[in-house]
């Protein structure tokens, strides 16, 4: 099967290369969709291993097919296929938005220099969301619609990087509730706790204008202690304050060269966001977590969270990712009448 799949591999990453530069490249990677249309439908288990590439491996595909093009391009090709390909590398799409409709049982994404092709698992719980049913309005907001209703929830979450809130105007513009971010653990060695500056500010105004409120914890946490210490640290600031929406962990694969969680395992980040959700949901709140596609589909053990809420972060507004999730983040450039810059949109699909 993984030899298999390298080969179909192979065409494919020659068609999304070469329409830019060699025509006769497309001819030799489309013979591969024809001799896929051919192809029986294979299951795939839960046990299917993944299957990753490296740059490097890409590189060399690429070069063997510019090298083999003269024999493809005399082969027989799809039109259709060859429009389509066209049309999406013409309006920007990239390589992994090419290779998904190609690998309908896998997710495809691309996580420190590697292509992944992760087995879909029927085991796991799958969202029922239809594609034909997501709005995009004009404002670029997101709804949710069934039977000519809009049964999705509009919310922001915010920290002190919006600065002074008008809440009662966030209000008005129909946001229903704000995740407000209670804290960060720092990088480094240290890994030091910092609370957000504006986070009473922002609780108490969005309670006082209707708003429901939940919170989240940016975590760097690298063991199962400091993930208690970040847990208590949210119970104790939220002490006193009605937090209704659910006290999200937020586990994130940052950019930076010491950012510490980047350094352990799947099986560590996995037992430490368990203690993290045990603690809050031990003390009576509902816990969430929220994450990426690349964390939730190469960096975690998702399989771990089958009992907890989940926050979705993808910026777009397809319905690729299979699996369950309660609140979609879809855009980290949002505008909301009182607030003055930018802000993260979310829509929610249930209410607490």
């Amino acid at each position: 099967m993984k030899r298999k799949k390298k080969e179909m591999l192979f065409y494919t990453v020659t068609v999304i290369s070469c329409l830019t530069a060699l025509c006769i490249v497309v001819a030799a990677a489309l013979l591969v969709y024809d001799r896929l249309n051919r192809r029986e439908a294979v299951q795939v288990s839960a046990e299917l291993p993944e299957i990753t590439y490296s740059e490097e491996e890409v590189d060399l595909m690429l070069a063997e097919a510019v090298a083999n093009a003269e024999d493809a391009a005399r082969l027989e090709v799809s039109d259709s296929i060859l429009s389509e390909i066209r049309i999406g590398l013409e309006n920007g799409q990239t390589v992994v938005d090419t290779l998904r409709p190609l690998y309908p049982e896998h997710i495809v994404v691309v996580s420190n220099g590697q292509f992944h092709f992760v087995p879909i698992r029927d085991d796991l719980k799958h969202h029922d969301l239809l594609q034909e049913n997501l709005l995009v309005l004009e404002t670029g907001e997101l709804q949710y619609v069934e039977n000519g209703t809009v049964i999705s929830h509009k919310g922001i979450d915010v920290s002190r990087y919006q600065g002074d809130i008008d809440w009662n105007r966030v209000a008005q513009s129909g946001v229903e509730y704000a995740f407000i971010r209670v804290g960060v653990r720092g990088y480094g060695e240290e890994g030091k706790i910092l609370l957000d500056e504006k986070f009473e500010d922002n609780v108490q105004g969005a309670t006082a204008a209707g708003i429901k409120v939940g919170v989240y914890f940016f975590s760097q946490a690298v063991n199962e202690e400091e993930a208690q210490e970040e847990a208590q640290v949210v119970l104790d600031a939220i002490a006193g304050y009605n937090v209704t929406y659910p006290i999200v962990y937020d586990v994130e694969k940052t950019g930076a060269a010491n950012g510490r969680m980047n350094q352990i395992s799947v099986e560590e980040r996995t037992r430490v966001a368990r203690v993290f959700i045990d603690k809050i949901r031990e003390a009576g709140y509902t816990p969430m977590i929220y994450s990426n596609m690349e964390m939730w589909s190469v960096l975690i053990d998702m399989a771990s969270f089958e009992d907890v809420e989940k926050w979705f972060a993808y910026y777009g507004t397809d319905l690729y990712f299979p699996y369950e999730y309660a609140v979609w983040q879809y855009s980290d450039t949002g505008h909301v009448d009182g607030i003055g810059g930018e802000v993260d949109m979310n829509i929610s699909f249930k209410e607490w």
